[in-house]
């Protein structure tokens, strides 16, 4: 057997743990496993009849080629954004699937979110053997309650937002902190839970600033050491702000409208009189080695994910339901967008995280 790995999107603490565990389990079996270099773009450019080629973009995943890797960040196997079907000429599936015959590759295992993901499951829904691996740190992948990188993510937000209120405490002043989450709330909203920010806007819910900024102005005068602390999501919305623009799946340096955190502030200093302190957090949350929790789940998964190839059960994505490991159809995340459920889980009225009833909930809460 001869199995393929790569990643793909964003890179997160918790991939390499992954990556070598798929690497030593595959090797337990006497199977062969190459790594896929970053992501369906490095499929795109290979030739397998250019020796070079193939060695520029595939390595040999033996014990030596993944020894140490699950002690750091990032991916060893490199990343990029790339589908297939969406590239400049046109759709190069064919290609994919060239390139798998040609190197003789029996299966692959893809680790990634959104994105990387919906291109497995068309690759599977072709014939291939898939098993796809979620990672994301925004948590936002339907049909899985956990992906890879998003516990690490939370602990990285919770140190920093916690970090900040010396400077805000020093000034005086509102902070308002921006997380990443384009389409999910997730990550403020338990960052700013765990770390008992004042408020919390997610992107599922759109900020009216007639009631958000008094609570903020109330936050304030309320501590004796007069600073408030806001938790706000990237694609959150200030409702009647006309800078509100879709444009969330573009990379930062690829937007125009400005950054809906610092908007929040210019309007809190404009309407309340009162200073403010902005920082976006970004690639911080997703840089460094993995937390306990995403080493676990990156092992576990890799071991998981050859077993189910072992078996013949392929056309599988990985998950973590009500806290145990299990597998559902590979195009699980194409019937829904994952979200906050904010009826459970949101107070939108104090813009704060609520627990309504713990008992019996998973360890995450949702």
């Amino acid at each position: 057997m001869r199995i393929g790995i790569l990643t793909g999107g964003g890179d997160v603490p918790g991939l390499n743990p992954c990556i070598r565990s798929v690497a030593l389990s595959a090797m337990d079996r006497g199977w062969q496993v190459v790594g896929f270099r970053r992501g369906w773009q490095g499929f795109l450019e290979i030739d397998p009849a250019d020796p070079d080629s193939v060695g520029a973009h595939t390595i040999s995943l033996d014990r030596e080629a993944v020894r140490g890797i699950d002690r750091v960040g990032g991916t060893m196997l490199h990343t990029s954004r790339t589908d297939p079907r969406t590239v400049p000429g046109g759709d190069r599936t064919s290609q994919v699937l060239h390139v798998l015959s040609a190197l003789n590759i029996d299966a692959l295992i893809t680790l990634g979110g959104d994105g990387t993901l919906r291109f497995s499951a068309h690759l599977s829904s072709l014939g291939f053997p898939v098993i796809s691996i979620p990672k994301t740190m925004d948590n936002d992948v339907h049909g899985t309650d956990y992906c890879i990188g998003f516990s690490t993510a939370i602990t990285r937000s919770v140190d920093a937002i916690n970090a900040l209120r010396t400077t805000a405490e020093s000034h005086e002043r509102i902070a308002v902190i921006e997380l990443f989450g384009r389409r999910s709330g997730e990550t403020a909203l338990l960052a700013g839970f765990l770390a008992q920010v004042d408020r919390t806007v997610i992107a599922e819910v759109p900020a009216n600033l007639d009631e958000l900024l008094p609570l903020l102005v109330a936050d304030r005068k309320s501590r004796p050491a007069s600073y408030a602390m806001c938790v706000i999501s990237e694609g959150a919305t200030i409702a009647g702000d006309a800078a509100n623009t879709d444009e969330r799946a573009m990379s930062s340096t690829q937007r125009h409208a400005e950054a809906v955190g610092a908007r929040l502030a210019r309007a809190i200093e404009a309407e309340t009189g009162l200073g403010t302190i902005v920082q976006q957090l970004a690639y911080l949350m997703r840089a460094g080695d993995p937390d306990a929790l995403d080493r676990m789940v990156g092992f576990a998964f890799g071991g998981m994910a050859v077993q189910r190839i072992a078996a013949g059960e392929t056309g599988r994505m990985l998950a973590l339901r009500d806290g145990n490991y299990t597998d559902v159809p590979i195009d699980t995340l194409l019937e829904a967008t994952k979200a906050v459920d904010v009826d459970a889980l949101y107070d939108r009225a104090r813009y704060r995280a609520k627990l309504m009833h713990v008992k019996g909930m998973p360890m995450f809460l949702y």
